[in-house]
């Protein structure tokens, strides 16, 4: 019986080498990731969030935009990439390729430590969880002006 089981061992361990050095020697051309489609700030970020949901009350369209922040088309990215909060010192609104760190997220998904209120402040609703991760997305990609 010992040299039964002996014998099986040795044809599994035998199987799995002949298996993994097949693998190994594939002339297979090998995979290239999937390139990831650029996230257009213009066309999903301002076109899809800002104008519809943030542009309403961060306009300077004859009033003083809230808390100094224009966030109409033309005038958000300079906005909100690396300047600082005027809400909370210290705070930048956009590190590019830090989504956490950046201010903005902090106060789409209302985090503990904003100052004043989770934005949109006629919410909830709030944004989607959706909407808040291409935002995330974007600043993560580097929060590129395109």
């Amino acid at each position: 019986m010992r040299v039964h089981a002996v014998s099986l061992s040795s044809t599994i361990v035998a199987v799995v080498v002949a298996s993994i050095a097949a693998g190994c020697g594939s002339s297979s051309t090998p995979t290239t990731p999937t390139p990831t489609p650029t996230l257009s700030f213009s066309q999903r970020i301002q076109t899809e969030i800002l104008t519809p949901s943030c542009a309403s009350c961060h306009t300077d369209d004859g009033r003083s935009p809230a808390a100094g922040l224009n966030l109409k088309a033309g005038s958000a990215y300079a906005a909100l990439v690396g300047v600082a909060s005027t809400g909370k010192p210290g705070a930048v609104r956009v590190i590019p390729g830090n989504p956490s760190g950046s201010y903005l997220v902090q106060k789409l998904e209302g985090a503990a430590d904003i100052v004043g209120l989770r934005m949109p402040r006629n919410g909830p609703p709030f944004l989607t969880d959706a909407q808040v991760a291409l935002v995330r997305q974007w600043i993560q990609n580097g929060a590129p002006n395109n």
